[in-house]
């Protein structure tokens, strides 16, 4: 189960735009992501390739956790929002809810929720 402290160091991360760093910090090795019934991308190694992939593509990007964020042992549970204005000018505007499951101070598990066509540009 993260102490609070963790939970609120990796939010102020994400909300630093720093996913790829948050996710080489807070994530075990062998983590999987999970778009909503997408097969799971698995290891660390490769979330942070996959994620810092997505960012090349940025021009800037908006990143807020919309309180509260919810816990119940290793379980945790947190809304997010993001604008991404694209390198091409298009702007995508996204909310999603993550679902994590930790292991200690680590994430393990991860699947977001959402709707795809808030990725149409």
């Amino acid at each position: 189960m993260p102490n609070p402290e963790t939970l609120e160091r990796f939010i102020s991360m994400v909300e630093s735009n720093e996913h790829d760093k948050a996710i080489e910090k807070f994530y075990t090795k062998d983590a999987s992501m999970q778009e909503n019934q997408s097969q799971p991308r698995v290891g660390r190694d490769l979330l942070v390739t996959n994620e810092k992939k997505v960012l090349s593509k940025v021009k800037s990007l908006v990143s807020k956790c919309i309180r509260p964020v919810f816990t119940n042992g290793d379980l945790v549970v947190i809304r997010w929002y993001f604008r991404f204005e694209w390198k091409d000018g298009t702007i995508s505007e996204i909310e999603e809810i993550a679902y994590q499951n930790w292991e200690g101070e680590f994430i393990k598990k991860e699947k977001f929720f959402y709707d795809p066509m808030q990725l149409q540009k």
